[in-house]
């Protein structure tokens, strides 16, 4: 179990812990401590969307995509859905989990309708509250093994690929929602 005595290192998964797909997500986390990564997104996120007016949350950079508050929206339905598997797996549940259609969340999930800071808070709380079971995980937990969308998935993939999917969606909004 993590101590407050010395941080635990959590290495990088190996590719037989993770479908391919997520990948492009794992890359994205180059620092060697993830729980400071997955601790300081909130004010990443915070910093991005806390400042925007209103307005500019239902626009999308093009027809089809997401507006800015529907990615926020997704950003916390990854959190939720990520956070999940890390619990069910490092729990030892071998029950195979489902994915999700992203898609039919946003069309569900009333973003737009939504102010920024409540979107943010949400978020926050969320990563706030997931980060206490995550820090007392022991290094057996970490490398526990489960299933979900179909596929073998360790848990300390799992948080690496939560930390990814938020740059990787940080990154887009940066390259084509903010820029004038």
């Amino acid at each position: 179990m993590q101590t407050g005595m010395k941080p635990l290192t959590i290495e990088k998964p190996s590719a037989e812990e993770y479908n391919e797909y997520y990948g492009g997500y794992i890359s994205q986390v180059t620092e060697p401590d993830l729980l400071a990564v997955l601790a300081g997104q909130p004010a990443e996120i915070a910093a991005m969307f806390g400042s925007l007016d209103e307005a500019r949350g239902t626009y999308a950079y093009a027809e089809g995509k997401w507006t800015l508050k529907e990615v926020l929206s997704h950003l916390i339905d990854g959190e939720r859905h990520f956070a999940y598997r890390i619990h069910r797996i490092s729990r030892g549940d071998a029950t195979p989990i489902e994915g999700f259609e992203q898609d039919g969340y946003i069309e569900n999930s009333y973003a737009n309708e939504r102010t920024f800071a409540d979107l943010v808070a949400e978020f926050t709380e969320l990563r706030n509250a997931n980060l206490r079971p995550i820090r007392t995980l022991s290094e057996t937990d970490w490398t526990r093994m489960g299933t979900a969308s179909g596929f073998p998935v360790s848990v300390r993939a799992l948080a690496y690929i939560m930390a990814g999917h938020v740059r990787h969606h940080a990154t887009i909004v940066s390259e084509r929602y903010l820029v004038e």
